[in-house]
């Protein structure tokens, strides 16, 4: 029973160690944005003292894209003005052609529209199970991942305005994020296995903003399970 028991315990270690075998990857590198590709609307980014700052404009969401990325684990700080809404998009996707949306058929997504799996960023529950660190199935199916998310009580991990951590990890076909350590989301679903991640700047109302999200120290660890 003993030898048993220590060869469950040892199996474990290994276990744990093929499955965060990967270095990390920090993603921001200097003043630069080498490496990454902006897709969609008319939000610029630039990069200052280490954070990547996505600022309003014209047209629909943007996105700061890199990758793809099958099993990973994701870490990063941000701040958002409370104003706006933002996410970071995972295991993402470009339409390659117009495409009718999958909850809404009669919508056309265009060419370069992104979709796909996307932590939500946000001040306040906006909708129901709406929060941030719950995901959204951006521009295809329009709806929240983990229904069982308590929005109320998961929303005060997050601290409107402030710099916030998240962690994302995804594994399979299972899907998990912690703000600021507090678990949020914890869910599977099998529609995609890799992809890019993408930084956010939603769009907003005419007239409104400009409105800015920051994100720094952005790392990255490919799981080799």
């Amino acid at each position: 029973m003993t030898l048993r028991i220590l060869s469950v315990f040892f199996l474990g270690i290994l276990t744990t160690t093929a499955a965060h075998s990967a270095d990390w990857v920090n993603l921001i590198s200097g003043d630069s944005l080498d490496g990454w590709t902006k897709v969609g609307g008319g939000a610029t980014y630039d990069v200052q003292d280490g954070a990547i700052t996505g600022t309003t404009g014209p047209g629909k969401n943007t996105f700061l894209t890199r990758g793809p990325y099958a099993d990973f684990e994701l870490e990063f700080e941000v701040r958002c003005d409370p104003e706006l809404n933002s996410g970071v998009q995972i295991r993402s996707h470009v339409y390659k052609e117009p495409t009718p949306q999958e909850s809404n058929p009669k919508r056309l997504r265009e060419e370069g529209e992104v979709y796909g799996y996307q932590c939500e960023i946000r001040s306040q529950a906006n909708g129901e199970n709406g929060c941030a660190g719950n995901f959204w199935d951006e521009g295809r199916r329009t709806l929240w991942l983990d229904p069982t998310v308590n929005a109320e009580e998961k929303q005060m991990a997050y601290k409107p305005g402030e710099w916030n951590q998240f962690r994302v990890i995804a594994r399979g076909n299972r899907i998990q994020s912690f703000v600021n350590g507090v678990p949020v989301a914890d869910f599977t679903d099998d529609r995609d296995a890799s992809g890019f991640i993408g930084l956010q700047v939603h769009s907003i109302k005419k007239g409104t903003g400009p409105y800015s999200v920051s994100w720094r120290n952005i790392r990255i660890r490919e799981l080799n399970d």
